[in-house]
């Protein structure tokens, strides 16, 4: 990031396995996971990010999956069951997802992708965060 960027960036979250940012300039939700996460870990920062969502009106999430792995059947059910709807009614519309380059890691994602457009979520998905910021900047 820029300094300028800095300015207009809020840190919301930061521990080892995950930052969650605020970009106050474009109201975008932004998730960067440095590692493997999962349970609650991971479920702190999704539920974060929804609460981000509803206080600020932000419809706009970036995802930097580029290095999270495959994801267990609890947290992959959970993210389904409980944690979508509940993003959807804050008002999560656009998503840009940042992929890993593990094939497994993004098969994995490519079932939230097929499931969340289904549901009425815009997605595009990218292999840079530049790239990804660009397009929701753009909405």
């Amino acid at each position: 990031m820029t300094a300028q960027d800095t300015r207009l960036t809020e840190t919301i979250l930061e521990n080892q396995y995950a930052t969650l940012y605020f970009h106050t300039d474009t109201k975008i939700v932004h998730h960067v996971f440095h590692q493997q996460i999962g349970g609650e870990e991971f479920r702190r920062v999704l539920n974060a990010g929804v609460e981000l969502m509803k206080a600020r009106a932000a419809t706009k999430w970036l995802s930097d999956d580029r290095n999270n792995g495959v994801l267990s059947p609890e947290d992959t059910d959970w993210s389904m069951q409980e944690w979508f709807p509940r993003s959807k009614a804050a008002g999560w519309q656009f998503w840009a997802l940042v992929v890993p380059a593990d094939m497994m890691a993004r098969l994995n994602l490519k079932e939230f992708v097929d499931s969340y457009y289904e549901q009425g979520l815009r997605i595009m998905v990218f292999t840079e965060t530049e790239d990804a910021m660009q397009w929701l900047a753009a909405l």
